[in-house]
């Protein structure tokens, strides 16, 4: 049995739960993340890893009680795989009674922008409002990780994370603010069969994602921000074998011209953006590349990223300073 699992066998607050009555309706929120930083493997082909760009987009979750039930729904019906982590949570804590999840969420699904993954902890963090404790991560990441590859977004900063394995490599912090000015390509991407599918990485490319990975996170440590453009740009073109952009080129092409940090992706997504600094100065930039970028697509989007403060559990349920476009910028 691992460590994380006996941790939770001795961890058993079922007491609380049914010594405290009826329990009130919960609500929990989760911010998404633009694909990401850097995607890749390590040490022949294993410990495939990602480095999270946690976003000012949201999923929110609601769940309420139904003491008359042992049932738990959810809506809209297909967040099968928020329901599933939902009713496995309530196993584990001898929860007698059922409910209603309710989801809403700002995330597009099949993006490559981890709806799946906030959908999952906004409904973790509504149970835990509910049930009136929290509920420790290491139980959240091993019921999780039954279930599909999960993106890093239960921490609420910049992480190093093993997606298929569904665990923590390391905590990043924040560098300053970033902002995404970013296209759809369309169609969608299912997380589970896009892992399903080995796309085996060789000895050479483990050795190069290695040698990136240590030099993003210091980047994001010292608040590089010109070295993560440039870390985030090679591992979007090495991608390009993986999971091709066909707007990729003119997007590296636009990126010049506007003076962006660079180019980052959705590894398992149909989205591609341009990297810059969350600075005023850098305003007329990023107005450009919304306006060149609307040339390939009326799917335009720009996205900042999360800042040091409350976590999302706490966070507002709108953003007014988050954009979403999709529409022709003129």
């Amino acid at each position: 049995m691992s460590t994380a699992h006996t941790f939770m066998d001795n961890f058993s607050p079922q007491s609380r739960v049914m010594d405290a009555g009826r329990r009130p309706p919960g609500a929990g929120t989760a911010n998404g993340t633009f694909g990401e930083l850097l995607q890749g493997a390590l040490r022949n082909d294993d410990d495939h890893f990602l480095v999270t760009l946690p976003i000012r987009k949201y999923s929110r979750a609601r769940f309420e009680p139904d003491y008359s039930s042992a049932q738990v729904s959810v809506q809209p019906a297909h967040k099968c795989k928020s329901l599933k982590l939902v009713q496995r949570l309530l196993r584990h804590y001898d929860c007698e009674f059922g409910g209603t999840l309710t989801i809403e969420s700002d995330l597009p699904e099949g993006k490559g922008l981890a709806s799946s993954s906030a959908d999952m902890v906004a409904c973790v963090r509504a149970l835990e409002a509910s049930l009136g404790f929290t509920i420790p991560t290491e139980l959240v990441l091993a019921e999780l990780a039954g279930i599909e590859p999960t993106d890093g977004v239960m921490f609420h900063e910049f992480v190093t994370f093993f997606h298929r394995k569904v665990q923590l490599v390391r905590r990043l912090g924040f560098p300053s603010g970033l902002v995404v000015v970013a296209i759809d390509a369309g169609g969608q991407v299912d997380t589970i069969e896009y892992n399903r599918h080995h796309h085996l990485f060789s000895d050479e490319e483990c050795a190069e994602y290695a040698r990136l990975l240590a030099s993003i996170e210091n980047a994001i440590r010292t608040d590089d921000l010109p070295a993560l453009g440039r870390i985030a740009t090679r591992s979007a073109i090495l991608n390009q074998k993986r999971n091709p952009n066909p707007h990729f080129e003119r997007v590296m092409a636009i990126g010049h011209v506007t003076a962006a940090l660079g180019v980052v992706v959705a590894h398992s997504g149909p989205c591609v953006g341009l990297l810059f600094p969350g600075d005023p100065a850098c305003q007329a930039g990023i107005a450009r590349a919304e306006s060149l970028l609307a040339d390939l697509t009326d799917q335009v989007f720009v996205v900042e990223s999360i800042a040091p403060g409350p976590d999302s559990r706490t966070q507002h349920q709108s953003d007014p300073t988050n954009r979403n476009t999709n529409r022709r910028t003129a």
